[in-house]
Formats: C-alpha cells, sequence, structure tokens
C-alpha cells in the first residue's frame, strides 16, 4: 500500500510538471514571435533612419553648396560658416548636465595631452578612386566612425572624404566636404578637435591605453 501512495503521488508530480513544461513552452513560442516581430520593426525603421539621413545630406550639400562650382574646395573658414549656419536652424541637444567636480592642479596638469593636436589639413586628392565598396550605401556617421576607429586619431574632413571614396562612398551634393562636417557635427558620437577636423567622442579602452 506505501509503494501504491508513492506511485500515486509521483504521477500526478510528473502530471503537473507536464503541465507547467508546456505552459512554459507555449510561452516561449510567444516571445519568440514577438521578438521576430520586433526584430522586424527594428530593420524597418533603420532603413527608414538611412534614407531619411541621405535625404537631408543631400540637401544640405546643395543648400550650402549653392554658391560653389562642383569643382571647388571649402576652405576651412566656409566649412565653419556651414557649421555655423548649421547650428542656428538645428542646435545639437545639450549633453546632461553633470554636478561639478572639484579637479586639483596636479589632476588638470596629468590630464594635459603630452603631444598636443596639431591641425593639418590634406589635400583632397582629384585622381582618388574606389578600391572596394566597404561603404557602398552607408551613412556618413557609420562610415566616418569606422574611419576614426581605423585611423586611431582625428581626421580632416578633406581626409574623410579621401577615404570615403577609396571605400565606394556615393556622394550626390556639390559639397561633401560640407555635407561629411554638417552630419559629424549634428551626431554626438563625433566632436570637433579643429577646424575641420574631426575625431570620435568616446575611442574603445583598448585604442585609449
Amino acid at each position: 500500500m506505501p509503494d501504491e501512495n508513492l506511485l500515486a503521488t509521483l504521477e500526478n508530480g510528473l502530471r503537473q510538471s507536464r503541465t507547467t513544461r508546456s505552459r512554459l513552452a507555449a510561452r516561449l513560442a510567444d516571445l519568440e514571435a514577438e521578438a521576430e516581430r520586433v526584430r522586424t520593426e527594428l530593420n524597418e525603421m533603420d532603413a527608414i533612419i538611412s534614407q531619411t539621413e541621405a535625404a537631408m545630406f543631400r540637401i544640405l550639400s546643395s543648400m550650402f553648396g549653392a554658391a560653389q562650382s562642383a569643382s571647388s574646395t571649402p576652405s576651412d573658414a566656409e566649412i565653419e560658416f556651414a557649421l555655423r549656419r548649421d547650428a542656428a536652424t538645428a542646435p545639437r541637444v545639450a549633453p546632461t548636465p553633470q554636478p561639478p567636480q572639484h579637479v586639483s592642479y596636479a589632476q588638470r596638469e596629468s590630464s594635459r595631452p603630452e603631444h598636443p593636436f596639431r591641425h593639418h589639413i590634406p589635400q583632397i586628392r582629384p585622381d582618388t578612386t574606389p578600391k572596394s565598396d566597404r561603404f557602398f550605401e552607408r551613412t556618413i556617421p557609420h562610415a566616418t566612425a569606422v574611419l576614426l576607429r581605423e585611423s586611431g586619431g582625428p581626421l580632416h574632413v578633406n581626409e574623410i572624404y579621401n577615404r570615403l571614396i577609396e571605400g565606394g562612398f556615393q556622394f550626390t551634393g556639390q559639397n561633401p566636404t560640407i555635407s561629411i562636417a554638417v552630419s559629424l557635427n549634428r551626431n554626438n558620437r563625433f566632436r570637433k578637435v579643429a577646424p575641420g577636423t574631426f575625431d570620435l567622442t568616446i575611442r574603445d579602452a583598448a585604442q585609449a591605453s
């Protein structure tokens, strides 16, 4: 008789376990289906964002370069004017304010770079031709982030333009360097370190060490 009672208890526990497992499996299937729907919506939003950015850059390039010929290269002063004009119409979102922290003189001195960045203005190479298609159909911020990580330091928009062309990037406006500058200046992933020159706001720890 005790064996029969034990067997009945085990059978009841088995039925409950199977019922619980079935319920969990059904819930997991629902969650996986929901996750797939969310992934699909994310992909659709990424496509819309990329198309919108590309349209904005074409409009900005035409707007800022209407007074210049297609073959001319904007100077740093013209690039800075374009950035100020863009900031006046579409200011960047201010970063979240942080509480003030006391920094000693020794800390300030230790944080100074040993070799300050020197502003270098490379020339646009008119004979630059695509060597790959890795930047084809990419946005300016995405492709530039790759270039800045590879370079390990800041790049002038002229050099960014040269390297984007080598990577198969296709510009449609009259002044691509201004389009690059405006695009990067609007994106918090980048910081301007000199006229027409940008770097990543945050670099990987491996590169910063």
